[in-house]
C-alpha cells in the first residue's frame, strides 16, 4: 500500500517559503495564465556539477507520496526522494545585484558550486 500525503498547512520547519519567493510564483503563475490547481513541484536530482541539482516546475498533478505544503493559496508539491534531501531548506527569491532568480538555502548542503543550482550531501 501507498504510503499516504503529507500535508503541512503554511509555514513549517521541514521547507520554508519565504514570502519574495510566494510573490515571484504567484507573478509566474498569472503571467502564465497557470491555473489555481497547479503547484509548484520542487525537487532535487542527480547530476550538476556538485552531484545534486534543484528542480521546479508547476505540476498540475500531485502524487499519492508527496509532502504537499499550502501557503496563501500556493501548494508547494515535494516528493519523497527529494524532501529527504530538503528537509531545512528555505526557497527563497533573489532579485539582488548577484542577479535575480530562486535561490535555495539548504542546511544539508556538505558542498555548492559556483552557479548556486547544484550541491552536494
Amino acid at each position: 500500500m501507498a504510503e499516504e500525503t503529507k500535508f503541512i498547512p503554511g509555514v513549517t520547519e521541514d521547507v520554508n517559503i519565504t514570502d519574495e519567493a510566494l510573490i515571484e510564483i504567484k507573478r509566474i503563475m498569472q503571467e502564465n495564465k497557470i491555473p489555481e490547481n497547479y503547484g509548484l513541484r520542487i525537487g532535487v536530482k542527480g547530476g550538476g556539477c556538485s552531484g545534486f541539482s534543484y528542480s521546479l516546475g508547476f505540476d498540475g498533478e500531485m502524487k499519492p507520496t508527496d509532502t504537499i505544503i499550502e501557503k496563501d493559496g500556493v501548494s508547494i508539491f515535494i516528493d519523497m526522494k527529494s524532501y529527504l534531501y530538503l528537509t531545512g531548506t528555505e526557497l527563497d527569491y533573489s532579485n539582488g545585484l548577484s542577479g535575480k532568480g530562486f535561490v535555495f538555502n539548504n542546511p544539508n548542503a556538505k558542498r555548492t558550486c559556483g552557479c548556486g543550482s547544484s550541491f552536494g550531501a
